[in-house]
């Protein structure tokens, strides 16, 4: 027999839950995001090449202090050359120290290659 008051109903109707945000809105974050990265990388390319260009500059207004600290350097050894050589030579008559074992006359410094 049925209970006093009838049969509970019948639940027939489909309960889905919720399934997520639009396609629409999803094509919007996607977008925006793509947006704001491709924002950010400008950004970052901008940052970069003042970098760089600070970087160049730097290098440019550096050239003159390493030639001069290299002509110093190249001064001292050559100094040091001939000390050594006028220690070494004491005993050969006729020996002038530092005067070249060629019979020209011009000076040529050492050849240097400055990069940037």
């Amino acid at each position: 027999m049925p209970p006093p008051g009838g049969f509970e109903a019948v639940k027939y109707k489909r309960n889905l839950p919720f399934r997520g945000p639009s396609g629409l809105v999803i094509l919007g974050a996607v977008t925006a995001v793509c947006a704001y990265g491709f924002y950010r990388v400008g950004m970052g390319n901008l940052e970069r090449r003042e970098l760089q260009r600070e970087k160049v500059w730097s290098r440019i207004h550096l050239v003159p202090l390493l030639l001069a600290e290299g002509d110093r350097d190249a001064y001292r050894r050559q100094q040091a050359a001939l000390e050594r050589e006028k220690e070494i030579m004491k005993d050969v008559k006729g020996w002038e120290v530092g005067k070249s074992v060629y019979n020209g006359r011009q000076y040529r410094s050492v050849d240097s290659i400055v990069l940037v």
